[in-house]
């Protein structure tokens, strides 16, 4: 959910609407969960479709709030003629988005919500919706810590779903509520750390940053590890491998990425690494230079080597577009298994 990260890193303010795809049947763009922000200065965060439906949401943000209240709206996109909504998109789906205007108590909620995500801390929201479609109630779990306006117990079944493995997002009838109930989990965001700042890092690490990882990105030469060269990254380490080791705390969640460009550092790096309990480890370069890496031992099963997707890449681009890839499908893998990466 690269949206909401996006939006809480930016801010929500009283008076922004936050809109938010929670139902789809059919085909879609995006899926449950996708959001986007409208400020009231008129400004946009996120999408939630390839422009088939932010001019018309927009349009109805001014009035909501005016009324104060939440409200889902269903957009048709199913027919392939001009007659109905979605001017023959041919979609093949019907798409309800939830806009909510955010008052102080949401807000106030979402900058908790952030708090969490910030500490690795996957978050579950639940939004109860009454017969117009409107917010009842909403509650957020982190943990076995909840905050939220919510009135009453959550039901059993509510319960029994949340502690599932497997969290899909969307809509389901809850018989103890007689209500329908959104369910969305957000998890905390992955983290790309770059050992090395060559050329060839600074692609890799603009678009994993515009992908929606956290980046950090360690080198020993100053010149080359800059914010001139790395604006987007979240962290810069300007240190020699053995002190970058100390001031990193590396978690499961981890992909780590391997390009100094030097054998010796290489060899280093994923050595320590191999010490470590990491999501991934990436080394550029051939399969044959890693063994080498490894003193002629077999590559294990968590370093990738070529790193990044077989699509023919050739350049900093795409090499970095190979990567970033491979990076989001593992990724992905991980949220539909449910994993709990602590």
């Amino acid at each position: 959910m690269e949206g909401m990260h996006r939006i809480l890193d930016i801010g929500v303010c009283e008076q922004d609407v936050l809109a938010t795809v929670i139902h789809v049947d059919g085909s879609a763009y995006r899926r449950e969960g996708a959001c986007m922000l409208f400020r009231e200065d008129g400004t946009q965060i996120g999408l939630l479709s390839a422009g088939c439906l932010e001019a018309d949401v927009a349009a109805r943000v001014q009035d909501l709030r005016r009324k104060g209240v939440s409200e889902t709206i269903v957009f048709d996109m199913q027919a392939e003629d001009d007659l109905s909504w979605g001017q023959g998109a041919g979609c093949n789906g019907a798409v309800h988005v939830l806009l909510e205007p955010v008052d102080e108590r949401l807000q106030q909620h979402l900058k908790t919500l952030k708090l969490y995500l910030d500490q690795g801390i996957e978050v579950t929201i639940l939004k109860k919706l009454n017969d117009i479609g409107a917010v009842s109630d909403y509650l957020f779990l982190a943990g076995r810590h909840t905050f939220g306006e919510w009135s009453g117990h959550v039901p059993e079944e509510v319960e029994h779903y949340m502690n599932e493995r497997t969290k899909k997002s969307g809509m389901f009838f809850v018989s103890g509520l007689s209500a329908y109930i959104y369910v969305h989990t957000i998890w905390p965001k992955s983290r790309v750390i770059v050992f090395g700042a060559g050329m060839d890092a600074i692609p890799l690490v603009k678009l994993a940053a515009q992908s929606g990882f956290s980046t950090v990105v360690s080198d020993w030469r100053p010149a080359l590890c800059s914010r001139a060269n790395f604006p987007e990254a979240d962290e810069l380490i300007v240190a020699f491998p053995e002190e970058a080791f100390q001031r990193i705390r590396f978690t499961p969640r981890d992909f780590i990425l391997i390009l100094t460009h030097q054998f010796q550092r290489d060899q280093q790096v994923l050595r320590y690494l191999l010490t470590k309990a990491v999501r991934y480890i990436g080394v550029l370069g051939s399969n044959l230079r890693t063994q080498r890496l490894l003193g002629g031992s077999a590559i294990p099963p968590i370093v990738k080597s070529p790193v990044g997707l077989s699509i023919g890449a050739d350049g900093p681009e795409e090499i970095a577009v190979s990567i970033v890839a491979e990076l989001i499908s593992l990724q992905r893998s991980d949220c539909q298994k449910g994993m709990v990466l602590s």
